[in-house]
């Protein structure tokens, strides 16, 4: 199994942080080529219902080939170990066991005017995935004109090398509060926060969770998020009477107003048109334990612990989630699941469905409306039409979640900047970081122009 070398036996205190660096046995390296040797892939089914089920298939098989002839790991051991500075700090959360270990990058700038950015990754994506983009936050080209941070970057517990939450924990809460903790660890008493979207579940996913408890718990600290396509509600009459008059006026008169734009009305169509072409033949079934029926995640555990093409499986849906339409090389299909494959996979679909299943998903009550910008996305490329002029739903359409305008977030914020981009979100942190880049730029501007705090010296402990 991988684990860091030379870590010490003896456990850490609470709130150490030490170095980490990957390392896998070779042992653990010939047992993974033996089970992708051995696999054995479902056998084709005549007639099957082509058009309704995705067929993995023809995508998988040279996909083994590939990880079995040319994937050569302890390459890309060395090349992550040498490329960012990898971390553990330690929780004592239960008395009845050991510490639990957070992994995070943490990647300071050059820059002297830089301020602390918590970036939490997609789930159920490790941090070490997103490892090429810490230049883009901490160097900008230009360090006049775009605000640099200093990037910490943890993996959710249980998600890449960062040990799962014990038994009967809370998730959301105790997550947010270690997150906090460590920004204050690493000498950081006020930083900002970032989510990188991206979303595969409906709620919009653990980080959405963690990232509004943040927001609403540490406002003393969190002095501001970025939030990427959140999956906010539209406005009610009662609980929230001026912004309804607003989004009624706009659908109404059809016109930019009450903070509304163009784009806004135009998106708001679109999500009625795709409501009502919406048909169950074409529907995809969910992915992982929120689907009906399925909330016991060890059902997945104990099949991906032990199957390395499963596992591959488990991120082509994922990948194919997020956008259908984008071809990832083997390269990147194949790094991305061993680094879910070398820490066992069984504590990223427990966190899935202990978060899924505490319900968390309303926004905490806090005491001021935090700090935050809005970044979210047009959808507006790659859509067809039929020969009777009605529009198609391809496969990106039905994946795509039904566009939320910032201005909903009005309701639980106080919105600093809005940003409206276009296209469909994708796999945002691989293939457009500078989106997430942006979004917390403007938050830091607005941010820094009335609170001085943020701009205070700091001294970071890792």
């Amino acid at each position: 199994m991988a684990q860091s070398a030379g870590e010490p036996a003896n456990a850490a205190a609470d709130g150490e942080i030490r170095e980490y660096k990957i390392h896998a046995s070779t042992k653990y390296m010939e047992l993974t080529r033996q089970k992708l040797e051995l696999a054995r892939l479902p056998r084709e089914i005549p007639d099957a219902n082509s058009r309704t089920w995705w067929n993995p298939k023809p995508a998988l098989e040279p996909l083994i080939d590939y990880w079995l002839e040319h994937f050569r790991w302890k390459e890309h051991e060395r090349e992550i170990n040498q490329s960012v500075p990898q971390f553990k700090i330690s929780f004592q959360i239960s008395t009845a066991e050991g510490p639990t270990k957070l992994h995070f990058i943490h990647a300071r700038s050059r820059h002297s005017h830089a301020v602390p950015l918590l970036l939490i990754p997609p789930f159920p994506f490790s941090n070490l995935s997103f490892r090429h983009i810490t230049d883009v936050f901490t160097n900008p080209s230009d360090a006049t004109a775009d605000q640099p941070f200093h990037l910490v970057m943890p993996s959710l517990p249980g998600v890449g090398f960062s040990d799962s939450l014990p038994d009967g924990t809370p998730v959301i809460p105790k997550t947010s509060e270690m997150f906090d903790t460590l920004m204050k660890r690493l000498g950081y008493a006020h930083y900002l926060a970032t989510n990188c979207g991206s979303s595969i579940t409906p709620d919009g996913g653990v980080d959405w969770k963690v990232i509004n408890h943040l927001a609403a718990t540490y406002q003393n600290s969190c002095l501001g998020v970025h939030l990427i396509s959140p999956p906010l509600k539209a406005p009610k009459a009662l609980k929230s009477p001026v912004e309804w008059m607003k989004l009624t006026l706009a659908k109404t008169l059809q016109t930019p107003i009450g903070g509304y734009t163009k784009e806004d009305i135009v998106a708001l169509q679109k999500n009625e048109r795709e409501r009502h072409n919406k048909t169950s033949s074409t529907d995809l079934l969910p992915l992982g334990p929120f689907g009906a029926g399925a909330y016991d995640p060890n059902t997945l555990a104990f099949a991906l612990c032990d199957s390395p093409t499963g596992l591959l499986v488990f991120f082509l849906a994922v990948f194919r989630a997020l956008d259908p339409e984008k071809e990832y090389t083997s390269l990147e299909l194949v790094q991305t699941t061993k680094l879910t494959w070398l820490p066992g996979p069984e504590g990223t679909l427990r966190l899935l469905a202990d978060s899924y299943l505490s319900g968390e998903d309303v926004i905490p009550r806090a005491s001021r409306k935090p700090k935050a910008s809005i970044t979210v996305f047009l959808a507006d490329e790659g859509a067809g039409q039929d020969a009777s002029g009605s529009a198609q739903q391809s496969a990106s359409s039905r994946s795509t979640s039904p566009y939320a305008c910032p201005s909903w977030g009005k309701q639980h914020y106080d919105v600093v900047w809005t940003g409206r981009a276009r296209g469909k979100q994708g796999l945002l942190a691989w293939e457009r970081p500078q989106v997430i880049a942006d979004g917390a730029r403007n938050l830091a501007k607005a941010v820094m122009a009335v609170d001085k705090r943020l701009q205070a010296p700091v001294n970071g402990a890792a």
